[in-house]
């Protein structure tokens, strides 16, 4: 059995931490969800970075409703005792004036959750997606670790995170809040103050 389980995304918009700890709630959100994001320079057309969403990381290969596997997932963990982590090798900074996610970044992350470091690690919210970043990672700066340190502007960090949240609020509404719990929906972004 596992003891750690890993989604992958690539945020282009650099407004998701590098890794974060997902609640089973979480989990069935953002597998639901399955967020990624094209580049520039990855198809033609494509200029700046786009928003994709793709149930369960496959949708076009799906059988059942897509509800069914992200509970499963989670049920499996669960049962497993393990821990998920969204794993981000995105951008930092944003996609116009930052980089992408140093590899030796993300192997480090890697090690350490499977070493079992990072889950001993302290966490802090990154709004408005209501995802949790471990404090300190062996390796990786603890700055890194913190999406809203790598923006030279911090307004404009701002707008990013809460344009990307309103993507994930608006796809995950669109396609499964009719069957989610409130748990699940509370997995997610953050709705914006009224």
């Amino acid at each position: 059995q596992p003891s750690n389980v890993i989604l992958l995304t690539c945020d282009g918009f650099g407004v998701l931490p590098p890794i974060s700890k997902l609640t089973r709630h979480q989990v069935i959100y953002h597998f639901l969800n399955g967020y990624t994001s094209k580049m520039a320079g990855t198809e033609v057309g494509i200029k700046s970075a786009v928003a994709c969403f793709s149930a369960c990381y496959g949708e076009p290969f799906l059988v059942w409703h897509p509800m069914k596997y992200a509970e499963m997932l989670a049920d499996r963990l669960e049962a497993a005792g393990a821990q998920a982590w969204l794993l981000n090798t995105g951008w930092l900074g944003g996609a116009e004036k930052g980089k992408r996610c140093p590899l030796k970044y993300t192997r480090a992350i890697l090690d350490a959750i499977h070493s079992g470091e990072l889950i001993k690690s302290d966490v802090r919210e990154c709004p408005p997606f209501n995802l949790f970043y471990p404090t300190t990672c062996p390796g990786v700066p603890d700055a890194v670790l913190d999406p809203h340190t790598s923006w030279a502007d911090k307004a404009d960090y701002i707008k990013q995170a809460n344009h990307l949240a309103g993507l994930f609020r608006d796809n995950f509404k669109k396609q499964y809040a009719d069957k989610s719990t409130p748990e699940v929906l509370a997995g997610g972004p953050e709705a914006p103050p009224a």
